[in-house]
């Protein structure tokens, strides 16, 4: 995770199952929507363009 990821407001995607098997956190930044998986910090997150995100939803979730 980039220094600059450290502070954002990170919140547990509704896209996340119940179980706690799949954490993936989301934070809204001003030009960006960060991507990071809850359970393995270490892996760094990646960042998707605020114009981006409703289609890349879309696509993950295979509609």
């Amino acid at each position: 995770m980039s220094s600059g990821t450290t502070n954002l407001a990170w919140f547990k995607s509704s896209y996340s199952g119940s179980q706690g098997d799949s954490c993936v956190e989301i934070a809204m930044a001003e030009q960006a929507v960060h991507v990071r998986d809850s359970k393995d910090l270490a892996r760094p997150d990646f960042e998707v363009g605020r114009a981006e995100w409703a289609p890349f939803v879309r696509f993950v979730a295979g509609d």
